[in-house]
């Protein structure tokens, strides 16, 4: 092979070469951290993009509504507090917030002792136990119209399913849609029967993930299955517990179909099964007045914001009151232990 027949080995990039491949390599890396960094809030960004638009925008619109004299098919007029004073020194709405308490107590109470009961025995091996287990969400699947208005047959004057059973044991039929606590107790059947499979299964979910090595223990020191459940479930579906008071304290509070579709927006002749839903509907829709249905909204908001903390701290103080017990306790076997 020939001299001229050989190629040149390619020359070396000289430091214009070398400066702009330092440069688009810098440029890379830094795009490539910029991308890590941004990223993350890139995929969180619709989240926050869709709860500014349907959430925080109306709970803030809503409250400078509530700072107007505002109708329907009118402009709104500036207030100020105006609305609230008339909100506090309505009869009406106080009347509301009992109805809406005591048909929360009501409801709430059964409703969750129901469902620990429920779930205790779903706990257990039996037979069929998947098909109860899909029984229970049957009535939270059905629609809140469906289930009023059957109830409300079952609790008619004349021919209702609980007049005849009251009859078979001598007890006189009661107009239950008229009637003061016998409306509030009728509606709250019905919320317990919508609820309670729920909470059930939310409470048959915290007792599975209880060790079970607790229960072989507790049974080896002899207790039998009523102490083991209130000494091992009961402290083992403690959070559980609180999550469930706080959301049906929250469901109570927000109170509306059922009284609804069981009465009407009056909440009957009287009021008397009147819940803070219903007077905020009455305000808005039934008689125009926006400004006073959104200020009867932010105080329903506020309301619920303070029984939530309510129930959170209740529940903390508790906690801190055992584990200050327990020290307690711990300290004075130490001290009794000693020579």
């Amino acid at each position: 092979m020939s001299a001229s027949s050989t190629t040149a080995p390619p020359a070396p990039p000289g430091p214009p070469a070398r400066a702009a491949a330092r440069s688009e390599l810098s440029l890379r890396s830094r795009l490539f951290r910029l991308e890590g960094k941004a990223a993350p809030y890139a995929y969180v960004a619709p989240f926050f993009i869709v709860f500014a638009a349907f959430g925080l925008f109306p709970l803030v619109y809503t409250m400078w509504i509530s700072l107007h004299d505002f109708e329907l098919g009118s402009d709104m007029q500036w207030t100020g507090l105006d609305n609230y004073v008339w909100l506090f020194t309505n009869e009406k709405f106080y009347n509301s917030l009992f109805k809406t308490v005591t048909i929360g107590v009501l409801s709430t109470v059964p409703q969750l002792m129901l469902a620990i009961g429920l779930a205790h025995l779903l706990n257990y091996r039996m037979r069929a136990r998947n098909i109860f287990r899909v029984s229970m969400i049957m009535p939270y699947a059905t629609s809140v119209a469906a289930s009023t208005l059957v109830f409300a047959q079952v609790f008619g004057r004349d021919n209702g399913l609980a007049n005849w059973i009251l009859s078979l044991v001598g007890v006189d039929g009661l107009d239950w849609r008229n009637g003061d606590l016998s409306a509030q107790i009728a509606i709250a059947v019905i919320v317990t029967w919508r609820w309670t499979g729920y909470n059930a299964l939310i409470y048959l979910a915290g007792m599975q993930s209880i060790p079970g090595d607790l229960y072989e223990a507790a049974a080896l020191d002899g207790a039998n299955r009523w102490q083991q459940f209130l000494h091992v479930t009961l402290p083992g579906l403690r959070p559980t517990i609180l999550f469930t008071i706080v959301v049906s304290t929250i469901g109570a509070t927000q109170l509306f179909g059922e009284p609804l579709l069981f009465g009407g927006v009056d909440g009957g002749a009287l009021n008397q099964y009147q819940t803070l839903g219903l007077f905020m509907y009455q305000q808005g829709w039934g008689y125009g007045a926006l400004g006073r249905a959104a200020t009867v909204a932010w105080v329903t908001f506020i309301l619920i914001i303070g029984l939530v903390l309510l129930n959170t701290g209740l529940a903390r103080w508790r906690d801190r009151d055992k584990d200050t017990g327990g020290r307690a306790a711990v300290h004075d076997t130490e001290q009794e232990a000693r020579p």
